[in-house]
């Protein structure tokens, strides 16, 4: 898999852990189940996102953010020659390839980063 798409569900993964924190849907640190509260659970998870930013290139970075910032996901499985951010279909092209996920595909409809789920 390209290193920058591992990156890219990496940071995806911990933005949606972010939200979770942030909303109020995980009580399990409240509860004491874990050495951290709240506070420092989101600041570990900023961290995190920073240094996995680091790895990225410039034009991703900046990509990944607007898409993020929206509210929506970056990242999203091409499943069927469909894209599941926007569901339109992909060139055929792209699927067709050795290994579809060994370099960074992008939406020309809706901007997402595709993956395609093995």
């Amino acid at each position: 898999m390209h290193e920058e798409l591992e990156t890219l569900l990496e940071m995806q993964d911990l933005h949606m852990q972010l939200r979770a924190l942030e909303e109020g849907e995980v009580r399990d640190l409240e509860s004491g189940l874990f050495d951290m509260g709240i506070e420092e659970a989101l600041e570990t998870l900023d961290q995190k996102i920073l240094e996995l930013q680091g790895r990225l290139e410039p034009r991703v970075q900046d990509r990944y953010r607007r898409l993020i910032s929206a509210g929506n996901r970056a990242v999203v499985p091409v499943l069927g020659g469909v894209c599941y951010g926007c569901f339109v279909a992909v060139p055929t092209s792209w699927a067709a390839e050795a290994d579809p996920n060994d370099k960074l595909n992008v939406c020309q409809n809706c901007g997402r980063f595709h993956y395609y789920p093995t």
